[in-house]
Protein backbone atom coordinates (compact mmCIF):
# COMPACT_ATOMS: atom_id res chain seq x y z
CA UNK A 1 0.00 0.00 0.00
CA UNK A 2 1.32 3.03 -0.61
CA UNK A 3 1.89 5.65 1.83
CA UNK A 4 -0.81 8.31 0.09
CA UNK A 5 -3.24 5.61 -0.40
CA UNK A 6 -5.73 5.62 2.44
CA UNK A 7 -5.74 3.04 5.36
CA UNK A 8 -8.30 0.63 4.32
CA UNK A 9 -9.89 -1.04 7.42
CA UNK A 10 -12.29 -3.19 7.48
CA UNK A 11 -15.29 -4.01 9.86
CA UNK A 12 -18.43 -6.07 10.08
CA UNK A 13 -21.16 -3.20 10.72
CA UNK A 14 -22.50 -3.74 13.90
CA UNK A 15 -22.58 -2.01 17.35
CA UNK A 16 -19.77 -3.42 18.61
CA UNK A 17 -17.75 -0.96 15.93
CA UNK A 18 -19.61 2.31 16.78
CA UNK A 19 -16.07 3.21 18.64
CA UNK A 20 -14.06 3.00 15.00
CA UNK A 21 -16.24 4.78 13.44
CA UNK A 22 -15.98 7.94 16.59
CA UNK A 23 -12.30 7.30 16.11
CA UNK A 24 -12.50 7.87 11.86
CA UNK A 25 -12.08 11.79 11.99
CA UNK A 26 -9.57 11.92 13.96
CA UNK A 27 -6.89 9.29 12.62
CA UNK A 28 -3.89 11.34 11.08
CA UNK A 29 -3.77 10.44 7.95
CA UNK A 30 -6.61 9.16 5.66
CA UNK A 31 -8.55 6.32 6.28
CA UNK A 32 -11.33 4.31 4.36
CA UNK A 33 -13.47 2.16 6.16
CA UNK A 34 -15.00 -1.11 4.56
CA UNK A 35 -18.19 -3.17 5.73
CA UNK A 36 -17.75 -6.89 5.88
CA UNK A 37 -21.04 -7.99 5.90
CA UNK A 38 -20.32 -11.84 5.28
CA UNK A 39 -18.12 -11.73 8.41
CA UNK A 40 -14.64 -12.45 9.76
CA UNK A 41 -13.82 -14.90 7.37
CA UNK A 42 -14.52 -12.51 4.15
CA UNK A 43 -12.16 -10.33 6.16
CA UNK A 44 -9.43 -13.01 6.55
CA UNK A 45 -9.06 -13.80 2.90
CA UNK A 46 -9.02 -9.85 2.00
CA UNK A 47 -6.50 -8.96 4.55
CA UNK A 48 -3.98 -12.38 2.44
CA UNK A 49 -4.97 -10.48 -0.95
CA UNK A 50 -4.14 -7.37 0.03
CA UNK A 51 -7.76 -5.86 -0.43
CA UNK A 52 -7.60 -4.05 2.99
CA UNK A 53 -4.61 -3.41 5.82
CA UNK A 54 -6.45 -3.91 9.11
CA UNK A 55 -9.44 -5.41 9.93
CA UNK A 56 -11.52 -5.81 13.47
CA UNK A 57 -12.89 -9.22 13.30
CA UNK A 58 -13.90 -12.27 16.01
CA UNK A 59 -11.22 -13.37 18.13
CA UNK A 60 -11.68 -17.13 17.29
CA UNK A 61 -11.99 -16.28 13.03
CA UNK A 62 -8.83 -14.84 13.46
CA UNK A 63 -6.97 -17.84 15.76
CA UNK A 64 -8.66 -20.45 13.69
CA UNK A 65 -7.65 -18.61 10.71
CA UNK A 66 -3.70 -18.72 11.63
CA UNK A 67 -3.54 -21.89 13.09
CA UNK A 68 -5.74 -24.65 11.04
CA UNK A 69 -3.36 -26.46 8.03
CA UNK A 70 -4.44 -23.94 5.57
CA UNK A 71 -4.15 -21.19 7.72
CA UNK A 72 -0.49 -21.87 8.58
CA UNK A 73 0.90 -22.41 4.86
CA UNK A 74 -1.47 -19.06 4.21
CA UNK A 75 -0.77 -16.88 6.70
CA UNK A 76 -0.88 -12.81 5.66
CA UNK A 77 -2.19 -11.11 8.19
CA UNK A 78 -0.92 -11.15 12.46
CA UNK A 79 -3.35 -10.41 15.28
CA UNK A 80 -2.01 -7.01 16.62
CA UNK A 81 -4.76 -5.40 19.31
CA UNK A 82 -7.30 -6.08 21.48
CA UNK A 83 -11.30 -4.58 20.83
CA UNK A 84 -13.79 -5.55 22.87
CA UNK A 85 -12.80 -7.73 26.34
CA UNK A 86 -16.42 -9.09 27.44
CA UNK A 87 -17.80 -12.17 25.64
CA UNK A 88 -19.58 -12.10 22.07
CA UNK A 89 -23.87 -13.72 22.90
CA UNK A 90 -24.68 -15.87 19.86
CA UNK A 91 -28.09 -16.48 18.97
CA UNK A 92 -28.84 -19.93 17.92
CA UNK A 93 -31.81 -19.20 15.39
CA UNK A 94 -34.07 -21.48 13.08
CA UNK A 95 -36.76 -20.42 10.54
CA UNK A 96 -40.13 -20.02 12.74
CA UNK A 97 -41.68 -22.22 10.08
CA UNK A 98 -39.35 -25.07 11.41
CA UNK A 99 -42.05 -27.08 13.86
CA UNK A 100 -39.46 -29.84 14.37
CA UNK A 101 -37.07 -27.82 15.53
CA UNK A 102 -38.03 -26.17 19.08
CA UNK A 103 -34.62 -26.61 21.30
CA UNK A 104 -30.64 -26.85 20.68
CA UNK A 105 -31.37 -30.41 21.24
CA UNK A 106 -33.41 -30.94 18.58
CA UNK A 107 -30.27 -29.69 16.54
CA UNK A 108 -28.76 -33.86 17.07
CA UNK A 109 -31.11 -34.79 14.65
CA UNK A 110 -31.25 -31.92 12.48
CA UNK A 111 -27.67 -30.69 11.92
CA UNK A 112 -27.66 -28.63 8.68
CA UNK A 113 -25.65 -25.67 10.11
CA UNK A 114 -25.85 -22.47 7.93
CA UNK A 115 -22.26 -20.53 7.74
CA UNK A 116 -21.20 -17.25 6.32
CA UNK A 117 -17.71 -18.70 4.98
CA UNK A 118 -15.35 -21.09 6.27
CA UNK A 119 -13.60 -19.95 8.75
CA UNK A 120 -15.73 -17.74 9.98
CA UNK A 121 -17.10 -17.05 13.80
CA UNK A 122 -20.21 -18.54 12.67
CA UNK A 123 -18.27 -21.45 11.45
CA UNK A 124 -15.77 -21.97 14.68
CA UNK A 125 -18.70 -21.75 17.31
CA UNK A 126 -21.44 -24.19 15.30
CA UNK A 127 -18.36 -26.51 16.22
CA UNK A 128 -18.12 -25.12 19.98
CA UNK A 129 -21.60 -25.58 20.22
CA UNK A 130 -21.64 -29.33 19.36
CA UNK A 131 -18.83 -30.40 21.36
CA UNK A 132 -20.84 -28.22 24.58
CA UNK A 133 -23.96 -30.45 23.33
CA UNK A 134 -21.79 -33.71 23.34
CA UNK A 135 -23.44 -34.16 19.78
CA UNK A 136 -19.98 -36.17 18.85
CA UNK A 137 -19.36 -38.02 21.92
CA UNK A 138 -21.22 -41.62 21.29
CA UNK A 139 -20.35 -41.93 17.45
CA UNK A 140 -21.77 -45.39 18.10
CA UNK A 141 -25.28 -44.39 18.65
CA UNK A 142 -27.49 -43.96 15.12
CA UNK A 143 -28.50 -40.40 15.13
CA UNK A 144 -25.57 -39.67 16.18
CA UNK A 145 -22.99 -37.52 13.85
CA UNK A 146 -19.14 -37.67 13.24
CA UNK A 147 -19.18 -34.26 11.87
CA UNK A 148 -21.35 -31.19 10.94
CA UNK A 149 -23.03 -30.65 7.83
CA UNK A 150 -21.58 -26.86 6.77
CA UNK A 151 -23.68 -25.01 4.51
CA UNK A 152 -21.74 -21.65 3.57
CA UNK A 153 -24.64 -19.00 2.53
CA UNK A 154 -22.42 -15.74 2.95
CA UNK A 155 -23.89 -12.47 4.38
CA UNK A 156 -26.29 -12.30 7.42
CA UNK A 157 -29.33 -12.13 4.26
CA UNK A 158 -28.63 -15.05 2.82
CA UNK A 159 -28.28 -16.97 6.18
CA UNK A 160 -31.74 -15.97 7.08
CA UNK A 161 -32.77 -17.24 4.14
CA UNK A 162 -31.43 -20.27 4.31
CA UNK A 163 -33.17 -21.62 7.51
CA UNK A 164 -36.82 -20.44 6.14
CA UNK A 165 -36.52 -21.52 2.48
CA UNK A 166 -36.75 -18.39 0.00
CA UNK A 167 -39.89 -17.97 -2.55
CA UNK A 168 -41.51 -21.20 -0.87
CA UNK A 169 -38.11 -23.06 -1.42
CA UNK A 170 -36.58 -25.64 0.54
CA UNK A 171 -34.51 -24.71 3.67
CA UNK A 172 -30.67 -25.20 2.54
CA UNK A 173 -30.25 -25.29 6.21
CA UNK A 174 -31.46 -26.34 9.94
CA UNK A 175 -30.27 -23.27 11.87
CA UNK A 176 -27.35 -20.87 11.95
CA UNK A 177 -25.72 -18.55 14.96
CA UNK A 178 -25.47 -14.79 14.73
CA UNK A 179 -24.59 -12.18 17.04
CA UNK A 180 -28.07 -11.85 19.68
CA UNK A 181 -28.96 -8.42 19.31
CA UNK A 182 -28.16 -8.40 15.30
CA UNK A 183 -30.47 -11.21 15.07
CA UNK A 184 -33.31 -9.97 17.48
CA UNK A 185 -35.26 -8.11 15.14
CA UNK A 186 -35.75 -10.97 13.31
CA UNK A 187 -37.13 -13.58 15.99
CA UNK A 188 -38.19 -11.25 18.71
CA UNK A 189 -42.36 -10.35 17.63
CA UNK A 190 -45.07 -12.24 16.13
CA UNK A 191 -44.44 -11.90 12.54
CA UNK A 192 -40.56 -12.09 12.29
CA UNK A 193 -39.29 -15.13 10.09
CA UNK A 194 -36.70 -16.85 12.79
CA UNK A 195 -37.11 -18.33 16.36
CA UNK A 196 -34.67 -18.50 18.84
CA UNK A 197 -34.01 -21.71 20.63
CA UNK A 198 -31.14 -21.26 22.86
CA UNK A 199 -27.59 -19.18 23.47
CA UNK A 200 -23.99 -19.90 23.61
CA UNK A 201 -21.23 -17.27 25.15
CA UNK A 202 -17.97 -17.14 23.57
CA UNK A 203 -15.32 -17.91 26.47
CA UNK A 204 -12.94 -15.60 25.28
CA UNK A 205 -12.85 -11.28 24.77
CA UNK A 206 -14.98 -11.43 21.52
CA UNK A 207 -13.10 -8.74 19.37
CA UNK A 208 -9.48 -8.10 18.56
CA UNK A 209 -7.98 -6.41 15.43
CA UNK A 210 -5.62 -8.19 12.79
CA UNK A 211 -2.89 -6.60 10.37
CA UNK A 212 -1.87 -7.68 7.34
CA UNK A 213 1.34 -8.91 6.82
CA UNK A 214 2.57 -6.92 3.82
CA UNK A 215 1.28 -3.73 5.30
CA UNK A 216 2.77 -3.59 8.66
CA UNK A 217 5.79 -6.99 8.32
CA UNK A 218 7.03 -5.19 11.66
CA UNK A 219 4.13 -4.58 14.00
CA UNK A 220 6.23 -3.46 17.12
CA UNK A 221 8.19 -0.90 15.20
CA UNK A 222 5.57 0.38 13.22
CA UNK A 223 4.80 4.13 13.72
CA UNK A 224 1.57 4.57 11.53
CA UNK A 225 0.43 1.10 13.50
CA UNK A 226 0.91 3.08 17.15
CA UNK A 227 -0.89 6.39 15.60
CA UNK A 228 -3.76 3.87 14.94
CA UNK A 229 -3.96 2.50 18.05
CA UNK A 230 -3.94 6.16 19.61
CA UNK A 231 -6.83 6.88 17.56
CA UNK A 232 -8.61 4.24 18.40
CA UNK A 233 -8.48 4.51 22.04
CA UNK A 234 -9.24 8.01 21.97
CA UNK A 235 -12.38 6.48 20.00
CA UNK A 236 -13.35 4.13 22.71
CA UNK A 237 -13.18 6.89 25.56
CA UNK A 238 -15.23 8.98 23.49
CA UNK A 239 -17.92 6.27 23.05
CA UNK A 240 -17.40 5.17 27.12
CA UNK A 241 -17.97 8.86 27.96
CA UNK A 242 -20.96 9.61 25.93
CA UNK A 243 -23.55 6.41 26.24
CA UNK A 244 -26.45 8.27 25.32
CA UNK A 245 -24.73 9.40 21.74
CA UNK A 246 -24.23 5.20 21.34
CA UNK A 247 -27.79 5.21 22.25
CA UNK A 248 -28.96 7.45 19.41
CA UNK A 249 -26.85 6.32 16.30
CA UNK A 250 -27.99 2.73 17.36
CA UNK A 251 -31.27 4.04 16.97
CA UNK A 252 -30.87 6.39 13.51
CA UNK A 253 -29.29 3.39 12.15
CA UNK A 254 -26.47 6.00 10.17
CA UNK A 255 -23.63 3.86 10.97
CA UNK A 256 -24.92 0.87 9.36
CA UNK A 257 -26.58 -1.05 11.99
CA UNK A 258 -30.23 -0.14 13.77
CA UNK A 259 -31.16 -0.98 17.05
CA UNK A 260 -34.35 -0.18 19.37
CA UNK A 261 -33.51 1.97 22.61
CA UNK A 262 -34.24 -0.51 24.66
CA UNK A 263 -31.90 -3.55 22.73
CA UNK A 264 -28.83 -0.75 22.81
CA UNK A 265 -29.42 0.29 26.38
CA UNK A 266 -29.16 -4.17 26.74
CA UNK A 267 -26.40 -4.20 24.98
CA UNK A 268 -24.46 -1.10 26.90
CA UNK A 269 -24.53 -2.79 30.03
CA UNK A 270 -22.68 -5.82 29.50
CA UNK A 271 -19.99 -4.14 27.06
CA UNK A 272 -16.82 -3.37 27.63
CA UNK A 273 -13.93 -1.93 25.09
CA UNK A 274 -10.27 -2.93 25.60
CA UNK A 275 -8.47 0.03 27.90
CA UNK A 276 -5.66 -0.54 25.38
CA UNK A 277 -6.12 -1.70 21.86
CA UNK A 278 -2.56 -2.13 21.47
CA UNK A 279 -1.34 -5.70 21.50
CA UNK A 280 -2.46 -9.02 22.44
CA UNK A 281 -2.56 -10.75 25.98
CA UNK A 282 -1.00 -14.69 25.24
CA UNK A 283 -2.95 -16.01 28.31
CA UNK A 284 -5.98 -14.83 26.08
CA UNK A 285 -5.08 -16.40 22.97
CA UNK A 286 -3.68 -19.89 24.72
CA UNK A 287 -7.21 -20.19 26.39
CA UNK A 288 -8.72 -19.83 22.45
CA UNK A 289 -6.87 -22.32 21.41
CA UNK A 290 -7.56 -24.92 23.95
CA UNK A 291 -11.69 -24.56 23.25
CA UNK A 292 -10.89 -24.58 19.61
CA UNK A 293 -8.84 -27.75 20.06
CA UNK A 294 -11.68 -29.01 22.35
CA UNK A 295 -13.81 -28.45 19.60
CA UNK A 296 -12.11 -29.81 17.09
CA UNK A 297 -11.28 -26.94 15.05
CA UNK A 298 -7.68 -26.93 14.97
CA UNK A 299 -5.11 -30.01 15.54
CA UNK A 300 -5.15 -31.42 19.23
CA UNK A 301 -1.49 -30.67 18.79
CA UNK A 302 -1.51 -27.17 18.17
CA UNK A 303 0.68 -24.71 20.12
CA UNK A 304 1.22 -20.54 19.84
CA UNK A 305 4.43 -20.24 18.51
CA UNK A 306 7.00 -17.17 17.46
CA UNK A 307 6.03 -16.11 14.11
CA UNK A 308 2.72 -18.17 13.83
CA UNK A 309 0.65 -14.50 14.03
CA UNK A 310 -1.21 -15.61 16.98
CA UNK A 311 0.69 -13.01 19.26
CA UNK A 312 1.68 -10.97 16.46
CA UNK A 313 2.38 -7.83 18.73
CA UNK A 314 2.07 -8.84 22.90
CA UNK A 315 0.75 -6.14 25.39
Amino acid sequence: MSSLAPLRIGYVPEHYLLPLHLAKPNFPFPVELVPFPSGTGHMISSLRSDAIDLAIGLTEGWVAGLLTAEGQKARGYSIVGSWVQNPLRWAVVTGKNRNNIERISDLKTYGRVGISRMGSGSHIMAFVLARQEGWFADTTAPESKKSLVLVALGPFANLRDGVTGRDGGAALADFFMWEHFTTKPYFDGDNTPLKKIGEIYTPWPSWHIAASSSTFPNPEQDERLAQVFDTLDKGIKQFNSTPEEAVRLLGTGELGCHYTEEDAREWLKGTEFAKSTKGVDPNIMESVVKVLQGAGVVDSETTISKGDGVVGLAQ
